[in-house]
C-alpha cells in the first residue's frame, strides 16, 4: 500500500536524483520543487474553473525550452472558443514557485499577462488579460487534496497535485461583456506539476466536480500505471478516499464525443462529453496534442469504508495528452 506523507518533502537529493522520502501521497501540499539541470524539468500551474456558462483553462508552464502559456474559454451555450496563447523561447520572465499554494506564478507575453498570487493561507487571486479575454477570480481555501509522487526512476519522476472542487468568485470578461462567477454554481480545480519527464508521455486525466465541492472526483491513467502510485481519488464533503489502483480506461479515439469508461474495483465511471477541445503544440523539440473533452460524469466510485457513492450529475473534464518534451 503506498504511504501517506505527513511531513514535508523535497522532491530531490542534493545532487539532483529522487529523494525516496518524497514518494507517496498526500492530502496537503507538502512537497517542495527542489529540481536542478536543464532540459528534462517541467513546471506548470493549470486551473480550470466551470460555471453554468463558461468552461476556462489557465495555464502558466515552464518546459526549459520555452514558457507555453494559455488562457481558454469555452461559452458552453455556442461552442465558440478563445485560446490566445504565448509562446515564449527559454520561458523567459516566467515564474512557478516551488511550493503549491505559496507565492506567486506569473507569465508573461506580446499582450498576454497571467498572475497567480498565493498569499499562503489557501487562497488564490487569479488575473489575466489576453487580446478578447479578462479574468479577476477570487479562489477560496479548498478542503483535502490530493498530492503524489510519481517514479519512474531516480532521474525520473513527477509530482502533481490535484485540488477538486474549490469555490471561485469574480469576473470573466469577453469582449468587453463581464460575465459574473459565483461559488454558488461555480467551481475550480487545480492542477500543479514538477518534475523530470521522460521525453516521451502519454497521460489521461478526469476531474469533476458539483458547486461547492461537497463532492469531487480525479482520475489518471496511463502514466502512472504500473508505479505504485496514482493520482486516484473521491473526495466527500472535503475528505479524500485514496484509490489506489490502476484503472482502465476505455474511449475510441476516433470519436473523441463518445462516451468515455474510467473502470476499477472501487471505480465505475461513464463520462458523456458534450465538448471535444483540441491543443496541439509543434516547436520541434517539444510536441504535443492533447484532447479535453467536457461533459458530465455518471457510475460510482467507493469510500474507503466500501460505500458506493453516486457520482451522477458531476460536471468536469477528461482528457488525453500525448506530449514529446
Amino acid at each position: 500500500m503506498p504511504r501517506e506523507l505527513t511531513e514535508p518533502a523535497d522532491l530531490c537529493l542534493p545532487h539532483g536524483r529522487l529523494n525516496p522520502e518524497a514518494i507517496g501521497w498526500s492530502r496537503t501540499p507538502l512537497h517542495t520543487a527542489n529540481l536542478r539541470g536543464w532540459g528534462r524539468n517541467k513546471r506548470w500551474e493549470y486551473w480550470g474553473i466551470v460555471t453554468p456558462t463558461h468552461i476556462v483553462g489557465v495555464v502558466v508552464s515552464s518546459l526549459d525550452y520555452a514558457g507555453v502559456h494559455s488562457l481558454y474559454v469555452l461559452d458552453r451555450a455556442t461552442g465558440r472558443e478563445l485560446s490566445p496563447e504565448a509562446v515564449v523561447p527559454l520561458a523567459r520572465g516566467t515564474v512557478l514557485p516551488p511550493t503549491s499554494g505559496v507565492g506567486t506564478a506569473y507569465a508573461r507575453g506580446k499582450d498576454f499577462e497571467i498572475r497567480i498570487a498565493q498569499p499562503g493561507d489557501g487562497s488564490v487571486r487569479l488575473t489575466a488579460q489576453a487580446e478578447d479575454v479578462a479574468l479577476d477570480l477570487r479562489i477560496g481555501a479548498g478542503n483535502d487534496a490530493l498530492g503524489v509522487l510519481v517514479p519512474w526512476s531516480e532521474r525520473r519522476f513527477q509530482y502533481t497535485l490535484k485540488d477538486v472542487g474549490r469555490p471561485v468568485d469574480g469576473t470573466l470578461t469577453i469582449e468587453g461583456v463581464e460575465h459574473p462567477v459565483s461559488s454558488a454554481d461555480s467551481f475550480a480545480v487545480l492542477d500543479h506539476g514538477r518534475g523530470k519527464w521522460p521525453y516521451s508521455m502519454t497521460w489521461n486525466w478526469a476531474a469533476g466536480s458539483r458547486p461547492g465541492g461537497d463532492l469531487a472526483i480525479n482520475l489518471g491513467g496511463k502514466w502512472t500505471d504500473r508505479t505504485g502510485q496514482s493520482e486516484n481519488g473521491l473526495f466527500v464533503d472535503g475528505w479524500l478516499h485514496k484509490i489506489h489502483e490502476d484503472l482502465r480506461w476505455t474511449y475510441d479515439r476516433s470519436e473523441w464525443l463518445k462516451p468515455w469508461r474510467i473502470d476499477g474495483e472501487r471505480v465505475q465511471v461513464e463520462f458523456t462529453p458534450f465538448h471535444e477541445r483540441v491543443a496541439t503544440t509543434n516547436l520541434l523539440v517539444l510536441a504535443g496534442e492533447t484532447h479535453q473533452c467536457f461533459g458530465h460524469f455518471s457510475g460510482w466510485a467507493s469510500t474507503d469504508e466500501g460505500e458506493r457513492v453516486d457520482l451522477d450529475g458531476l460536471v468536469g473534464w477528461a482528457e488525453e495528452a500525448r506530449n514529446r518534451w
